[in-house]
């Protein structure tokens, strides 16, 4: 009896693949997070940076983080942020914000997808 409490979790993951690919696919978000955003952003904790921290950014209103002077550009745009709002911002920041002081933009869509998956998770 006790193998086989053992092996219960193993278990699970091998009959819930779905499981395991929304993991991989969180694990690639965070991964780009750190990699393309993290020198500015945290999500780890509440603590500005260069750019204000992203923890809880799905549904807040663009430039509304306390303690982070946001461009009066992206103060006044009227985004909430949502994954369609946040893909259109990452694809082109000046484009979609002009004004806005981030630059960094990220043409592939799946990076995009993935980052944006992973921000909606914290």
């Amino acid at each position: 009896m006790r193998p086989l409490l053992l092996a219960m979790p193993l278990l699970a993951t091998i009959l819930s693949p779905g499981a395991t690919r929304a993991q991989e696919a969180e694990a690639e978000g965070q991964r780009l997070f750190q990699q393309r955003c993290g020198a500015c952003h945290q999500v780890a904790t509440t603590r500005n940076g260069v750019g204000p921290h992203l923890q809880g950014v799905m549904g807040r209103a663009a430039g509304s983080v306390p303690g982070f002077s946001a461009s009066p550009a992206l103060r006044n745009s009227g985004i909430t942020w949502s994954a369609e709002t946040m893909d259109g911002f990452l694809a082109n920041p000046t484009a979609t914000v002009p004004g806005t002081r981030m630059a960094q933009r990220f043409a592939n869509a799946e990076e995009r997808r993935a980052i944006i998956a992973f921000l909606g998770t914290r």
